[in-house]
């Protein structure tokens, strides 16, 4: 596979994260800037955001969770070499799944479809990592 067709993924991953940043970091100067949230009253906590800010800064967050174990895999399939198609195929469908994950964790925050998706890219992490697992363990390896 070349390095583009595999790093593709990442970069998209680590788009969605930027582009939650930029949203939620939108949402709450919105918010300061019409009164709605004071300074001193965010510094005590998280919490005192509005409802949608929250949603977005959340989804935000999670992008610091599952997404790392993706980052560390791929770094770890190019250096070993045991990145092929099916390990691409893969990792657009973890994208993807992480791709609606944010949407829904943004807009609707309907939990139970939220879960959904979101099991749907751990499952689909966790075959990536045990394929990758088996072919070190059932390969030479040599350093």
């Amino acid at each position: 596979m070349s390095l583009t067709a595999i790093l593709l993924p990442v970069f998209l991953q680590i788009g969605l994260t930027f582009v939650l940043m930029a949203w939620m970091g939108r949402s709450r100067v919105t918010h300061i800037r019409k009164g709605e949230v004071k300074v001193g009253e965010i510094a005590l906590g998280e919490r005192n955001w509005p409802r949608r800010t929250l949603q977005i800064a959340n989804a935000f967050h999670n992008q610091f969770e599952l997404p790392v174990l993706f980052y560390v895999l791929v770094a770890l399939a190019l250096i070993t070499r045991k990145a092929d198609l099916a390990f691409v195929i893969l990792a657009w469908l973890f994208v993807a799944a992480r791709l609606a994950h944010a949407y829904i964790h943004a807009t609707s925050n309907k939990v139970a479809r939220r879960f959904q998706v979101f099991l749907i890219g751990a499952m689909v992490l966790m075959l990536m990592w045990l394929v990758f697992a088996l072919r070190v363990l059932f390969t030479e390896a040599s350093i």
